[in-house]
C-alpha cells in the first residue's frame, strides 16, 4: 500500500467530522480543502471566522453551501482549543486536528479533567512512512509526544502502533524494538526492554502483532543485512512497526526519512479517545492529508 491509497481507502469509509482548533492557517486549510475534494470528512473549523473565510476563498474553498465546512468563530487560540476538543468529547466530532496553534495549548485542552479526551493511556505519535522504493509502508513510534518510556510505556506505545497499523490493513504487524546491537547488553537499557516486549508478545501478554528484538535498524528492515549477519526470525528484514528507544532516536529517524530519503509520511497521536492530527507546522500540505487520512481510518477501526 501507498499513502495515495490510503486516501482512497479513507474516503470509502463512513463519515467522520474533523474538529480544527485555531483553523487560520494556510497549509492547514489547504489540506481541509483538498479533504473535502476527496470526501474524506466533514470540518468544523474553530478559529478567527473572517481570516479563516478569507483562506478558504484563496484556495478555492469557500464555504457558502457547502456543508463539509462549517466555521465556529473563537477569540483566542485557547477557546479555540477548548471548543474543538469538547466537540470531540461531545461527540459532534470523532477526530481533532491542530491548527495555527502552540502543541502545548491543544495537549492542555486534550488532558483536561473535565472535557478531555484522556482514557488513562500514554498518548503516542505514531508516523507511517512511504519510503520510494521500499515495498511496504513503515511505521515509527514514537518520534514526538514520549522522551524516555520506560518497559510499560513501551508496551502502552507499542498497542497504540498496532492499533493505527490494523486500521490501515496490516492485520498482524511485525513489530521492530530498535537498538544499537542485536544481543542483549544488561548496559544497554533499549535492549533490556526489547527482550521483554518480546517475551511479552510470545506470553500472549501484547497481542495482534509479532515482536522480536532487539534489532539494529538495517536488521530490521532489510532481509539482506539480516541474512548477511545469520539474524533470522519473522520479523528481521520484514518490520511494519519500528518501535524506538527515546524520542531523540524516532525525531532524528523521523526527520532522516522526510529530508534525506524524500519519503511522504501521515502521522496521529493514538491513545486518547480519538485520534488527533498534531502535524508540525513544517509540515506540508500533503502530510496534513496524509494524517487526516490516516486519523479518518484511525477512527472507523
Amino acid at each position: 500500500m501507498k499513502l495515495t491509497n490510503l486516501i482512497k481507502n479513507a474516503a470509502e469509509q463512513s463519515e467522520v467530522t474533523v474538529a480544527v482548533a485555531a483553523a487560520e492557517d494556510e497549509e492547514v486549510l489547504e489540506a481541509v480543502v483538498e479533504a473535502v475534494n476527496h470526501r474524506l470528512a466533514r470540518f468544523l473549523l474553530f478559529g478567527n471566522q473572517e481570516k479563516i473565510d478569507q483562506i478558504l476563498s484563496q484556495k478555492g474553498g469557500s464555504r457558502v453551501g457547502h456543508e463539509a465546512l462549517y466555521v465556529v468563530n473563537s477569540p483566542s487560540e485557547e477557546e479555540a482549543a477548548k471548543a474543538a476538543v469538547k466537540a470531540v468529547h461531545a461527540g459532534e466530532a470523532d477526530v481533532l486536528m491542530k491548527g495555527n496553534i502552540p502543541t502545548s495549548i491543544i495537549l492542555k485542552a486534550v488532558l483536561d479533567k473535565d472535557y478531555g479526551l484522556r482514557t488513562g493511556n500514554v498518548l503516542s505519535h505514531v508516523a507511517v512512512f512511504d519510503v520510494p522504493d521500499y515495498d511496504r509502508l513503515l511505521i515509527v513510534t514514537d518520534a514526538a509526544m514520549n522522551v524516555a518510556p520506560g518497559l510499560q510505556e513501551k508496551v502502552q506505545i507499542l498497542i497504540n502502533a498496532v492499533k493505527v497499523a490494523n486500521s490501515i490493513g496490516i492485520a498482524v504487524p511485525k513489530v521492530a524494538p530498535i537498538a544499537a546491537v542485536e544481543v542483549v547488553n544488561p548496559t544497554m537499557q533499549a535492549t533490556l526492554d526489547a527482550a521483554a516486549l518480546t517475551q511479552m508478545n510470545h506470553r500472549g501478554q501484547i497481542q495482534n502483532c509479532i515482536v522480536d528484538g532487539p534489532l539494529a535498524l538495517d536488521n530490521a528492515i532489510s532481509i539482506h543485512a539480516a541474512e548477511h549477519k545469520g539474524i533470522t526470525g519473522a520479523v528481521a528484514g520484514q518490520a511494519d512497526i519500528l518501535l524506538v528507544p527515546t524520542i531523540e532516536v524516532g525525531n532524528a529517524l523521523y526527520k532522516s526519512l522526510v529530508y534525506f530519503a524524500k519519503a511522504e509520511v501521515g502521522a496521529v497521536i493514538a491513545g486518547a479517545s480519538a485520534p488527533i492530527v498534531l502535524t508540525s507546522r513544517a509540515d506540508s500540505a500533503k502530510s496534513k492529508l496524509y494524517s487526516l487520512a490516516l486519523a479518518v481510518c484511525s477512527a472507523n477501526k
